[in-house]
């Protein structure tokens, strides 16, 4: 599927309107409910099949941040074939009581997945907490980037961004 048809097809599954308060805080009139296309198997497909050129050359593990990040990572990794964590935004005080479930980490060249991205801030706050566990980072993976560019808070904590997708790319022309 073409990137233009695929920006079409998210738009029309996930494009809402209202008023929407984003986890940055900012508010917005124009909201990419991206469950809608994460809960639609045929179109997660495609936009893990999408995704694939972007995941940078020697990375061992794609790590998917919760929540959204998760079902994203699962796709990639499918069309991959490397392994992934789920990582979670605080550790459990039971079970296994890990910050990144699945594949280990630690020593290993690790690409984090997110679905949406606005100003990038738990992106660098699970960076900052997966690099102290050994991991290294130098790079992110998502589905729409909000911005025109990379928000500066990535950039400063030495990541670069590869989106699929930005906002001016999803349209329903």
């Amino acid at each position: 599927m073409e990137l233009a048809e695929l920006g079409r097809r998210i738009y029309s599954t996930a494009h809402l309107t209202g008023e929407f308060l984003l986890r940055s805080g900012q508010t917005t009139n124009e909201y990419f409910d991206k469950y809608r296309f994460e809960a639609d198997p045929v179109l997660l497909d495609k936009v893990a099949e999408a995704m694939v050129p972007l995941v940078p050359a020697g990375t061992e593990v794609l790590a998917g941040l919760e929540m959204g990040g998760i079902p994203v990572v699962t796709a990639l990794a499918r069309h991959t074939g490397l392994p992934c964590a789920f990582v979670r935004k605080q550790a459990k005080p039971y079970g296994t009581a890990r910050l990144a479930e699945g594949a280990e980490i630690a020593g290993r060249v690790v690409t984090i997945v997110e679905d949406v991205v606005t100003t990038g801030g738990q992106i660098v706050l699970s960076t900052t907490e997966l690099r102290a566990l050994g991991a290294h980072i130098t790079d992110a993976l998502c589905v729409i980037n909000r911005n025109p560019d990379t928000p500066a808070p990535l950039t400063e904590a030495g990541l670069t961004l590869h989106a699929l997708l930005k906002s001016e790319d999803l349209s329903d022309r």
